[in-house]
């Protein structure tokens, strides 16, 4: 039951489901659209990862101090992971968005050659996911609701 009272940890999990769920109006006040499934997908504002690492950072600063050890190895977790959001993984989902338009373009020259039709439906539409990374936007206010997520619960249970 030690677990319940490790604060990096409960901070951690609760940025991820807070910016999670966040993804839901914040995405509504925007395109006017309510889209459920945002809660459990990749990418969007904000980045849960960030807000993930850097409660998880802020955390073990308040519970260890900043000079500590594993408060380093928790900073460097958190920059390569924020550095990874905006990087490899954004490329590889705007490299999504060209390979899904590319299928989109063969599957229409298919369909003029009469073979389309005969084809499973499943195997015509098949997409790859295009939001998986963040643009730095998304990954900077991701770190800031990490950041103070992980200040207002220790204030409120902590002290």
């Amino acid at each position: 039951m030690e677990l319940l009272y490790n604060f990096p940890l409960l901070a951690s999990l609760a940025a991820i489901f807070f910016a999670q769920f966040v993804k839901v109006p914040i995405y509504f006040i925007v395109s006017k659209k309510l889209d459920w499934s945002l809660i459990t997908s990749t990418g969007g504002m904000p980045s849960s990862h960030s807000a993930a690492v850097t409660a998880l950072s802020t955390g073990v600063a308040l519970d260890h101090g900043l000079d500590s050890s594993i408060f380093a190895i928790s900073a460097v977790f958190a920059i390569i992971t924020m550095f990874d959001a905006t990087g490899v993984r954004r490329h590889a989902g705007e490299q999504a968005t060209v390979l899904n338009q590319l299928v989109l373009d063969f599957n229409k020259f298919v369909e003029e050659a009469k073979v389309w039709p005969k084809k499973a439906e499943q195997d015509k539409q098949k997409k790859l996911k295009e939001l998986l990374g963040h643009q730095p936007i998304e990954v900077f206010f991701g770190g800031l609701t990490g950041i103070l997520l992980a200040l207002l619960l220790h204030y409120l249970f902590m002290m």
